[in-house]
């Protein structure tokens, strides 16, 4: 069945304190995503982001980020006052976020929250932590002992911690019952309100995409509570770290530092922290996209120490099983496959014995030289077309940058005969195309410009910042995004009589 989709990120979402949240204006979102009669909402990542603020880089693969907290809900709540907000400075622009000041401010906002909770007694509150303890426990501790140690990753703590060593944890876990107590406090308050939001969205029919990192962050309390999964050494320093090679965008590749899976173990144990993983991950969204795909394949191993990518090899990874494992314990997932880059053959093979959809990305596409999968012609249906990712310009800001030879390629394929609301024709080509689904980022729909870009791959310090205003999805575009998505059969059934 043809759908389609428009990708926000949660930060995106024009909240008020500095930053999206699930607010009231998130719901007032999944009501314009109805209105456009979409049957998607993509997002990115939703866990605890550290330093460079990239939800690919989490403090947890199965926490919440705390920042999505909405506040003025806790305010209706009674855990706050609106003057207990109102005296932090969570930035003054509209349109970004600033993490800096967000982190000086957040967490304050909400031990006063917590101060004022008296949660512990609360029936729902210990139903929560009961039935997430698996990895809740580990990972408030693990930011308590963070929190100690000024920050610094857990390979820099005292030596009886970072071994987890009974004596240790047993100290620890008293000394900072009180942060500890903070900290899956957060993740209660983060569970309850993105819940309620999901639940809102099913029930306009609106399906949430996530998004699952291949890898964890190496400062994480994955790696710190789970050693065995992954490539280190005796002194739990990583063996090898992950990233892609060099290429046309980078010449010394990219260095992402994540720690690689030590595969054979997840094979013996039949890859039980990965099915955990994944089934969590279909308590929060109802389809996953499934990032750096290639990674089950063949891995990027980079010697641990190496300042650039530039001299890795490449590894067998885990490949059919731990899709066929997956489908056995948890049975047919909705699932994305991000097959985007080089693709050798068995990784094409893969995608195709898994069955998942793969990506077409148009911004790929424009390049006479050769004839390319992403062009539409040569789309199949059981994949996904977007006009870019959050790792792509908007659509604008790459158009502006074409050579003058791409961008007369890309007029004549898509017939465009002036450049005013360009990134419109090519919307229409995805919706066009023979996709089953199609998802749009929202910075397309509004017409705006490379300053709205998500996130620019192996840069820092401006990425993930850009964010909506508040009345730009107006019921008129919603209604333009309507009539296109009607055009080209994308209208879930229950709307494909609206006019």
């Amino acid at each position: 069945m043809r759908k389609s989709g428009v990708l926000l990120p949660v930060s995106g979402i024009p909240s008020k304190y500095g930053i999206g949240t699930f607010s009231k204006q998130a719901y007032a979102f999944i009501d314009s995503l109805e209105k456009a009669g979409q049957s998607y909402w993509q997002i990115l990542p939703l866990g605890p982001t550290g330093y460079g603020d990239s939800p690919y880089q989490s403090f947890s693969t199965f926490a919440g980020n705390p920042y999505y907290i909405d506040l003025e809900t806790l305010i209706e709540e009674g855990y706050l006052t609106k003057s207990d907000c109102e005296k932090y400075d969570f930035g003054d622009n509209d349109e970004y976020v600033d993490y800096e000041k967000i982190y000086f401010s957040r967490f304050k906002v909400l031990k006063t929250a917590f101060r004022n909770s008296n949660i512990e007694k609360k029936a729902d509150f210990q139903t929560f932590v009961k039935e997430n303890s698996y990895w809740l426990d580990d990972y408030a501790l693990y930011m308590a002992v963070k929190n100690s140690f000024d920050g610094k990753s857990w390979s820099e703590w005292d030596e009886d911690i970072k071994l987890r060593k009974p004596a240790a944890m047993k100290k620890y876990r008293e000394k900072y019952a009180e942060e500890v107590a903070f900290y899956i406090f957060q993740q209660y308050l983060f569970a309850k309100q993105w819940f309620a939001l999901k639940e809102y969205a099913n029930k306009k029919k609106i399906q949430i995409i996530g998004d699952i990192p291949i890898y964890v962050a190496f400062d994480s309390a994955d790696t710190w509570a789970n050693p065995e999964l992954f490539q280190l050494d005796d002194t739990l320093t990583p063996v090898a770290v992950a990233g892609c090679p060099p290429d046309a965008f980078s010449a010394t590749g990219q260095l992402w530092g994540n720690p690689l899976y030590r595969w054979d173990y997840h094979k013996k144990t039949d890859y039980a922290w990965w099915m955990k993983r994944i089934a969590y991950c279909y308590e929060l969204y109802d389809v996953v996209r499934i990032d750096h795909f290639r990674g089950f394949d063949e891995y990027y191993s980079i010697p641990f120490g190496n300042p650039t990518a530039e001299y890795g090899h490449w590894e067998k990874g885990p490949g059919y099983e731990i899709f066929k494992t997956m489908k056995t314990q948890l049975g047919n997932k909705a699932v994305i496959a991000e097959d985007l880059g080089f693709l050798t053959k068995s990784v094409i093979n893969l995608v195709k014995k898994t069955g998942y959809p793969g990506m077409k990305v148009l911004q790929f596409a424009f390049d006479p030289r050769e004839e390319s999968d992403y062009l539409p012609h040569n789309y199949t249906a059981n994949s996904i077309v977007y006009t870019g990712t959050h790792d792509n310009d908007t659509t604008i800001g790459w158009y502006g940058q074409l050579s003058r030879r791409d961008k007369k390629f890309a007029k004549r394929y898509l017939n465009i005969r002036s450049n005013k609301d360009i990134q419109w024709e090519f919307i229409r080509a995805a919706m066009a195309s023979v996709s089953d689904t199609c998802v749009i980022p929202m910075q397309d729909y509004l017409g705006l410009g490379g300053e709205a870009r998500t996130n620019m791959p192996s840069t820092l310090g401006t990425n993930w910042k850009w964010r909506m205003l508040e009345g730009q999805f107006t019921d008129e575009l919603a209604e333009r995004i309507h009539d296109m998505t009607k055009l080209y059969g994308r209208l879930p059934k229950q709307s494909a009589g609206k006019s």
